[in-house]
């Protein structure tokens, strides 16, 4: 048996993506909560922050609608979305929560989402879903692995 080299570095783990909703971009200003911050936390490893092309879009269109309040809030959205890696996904004539489910799926990626339709069919196909809490936290349902 060969002696193991105690001086070599650890194997680096590849990050975990994590897609977020649209709604995940409001939670910070409603609720004063840093997602990124507590995601890693709660987590516990190194987090590649989604954010997929349709729900960028998604945030768009609110920002340049007829409502004043939701017009800032999803431009606040969209700087911090800015923190997130763009992925380009084409929607194939979906809705968005379709091609989250889609990408979840495939990548075997939690999403950080508040809608409860779309938590159910995330939970349905065996999806890690990340969600606030009590208005106060991040909470995973599901296994992260």
């Amino acid at each position: 048996m060969e002696p193991q080299d105690v001086t070599a570095q650890p194997k680096t783990t590849e990050a975990l993506k994590v897609i977020l909703d649209s709604n995940a971009f409001f939670v910070p200003l409603e609720f004063k909560i840093d997602i990124f911050e507590e995601l890693r936390r709660l987590i516990n490893r190194n987090v590649e922050f989604v954010l997929l092309s349709v729900v960028k879009h998604e945030l768009e269109v609110l920002a340049n609608g007829n409502k004043p309040k939701l017009r800032r809030h999803a431009n606040f959205a969209l700087q911090i979305a800015e923190k997130c890696r763009l992925i380009a996904v084409e929607p194939r004539g979906e809705e968005t929560d379709d091609v989250i489910l889609r990408v979840s799926k495939n990548w075997g990626a939690p999403v950080f989402t508040n809608d409860r339709v779309l938590k159910r069919r995330l939970r349905d196909i065996s999806v890690p879903v990340i969600y606030l809490r009590q208005k106060s936290r991040l909470y995973v349902d599901g296994l992260i692995s």
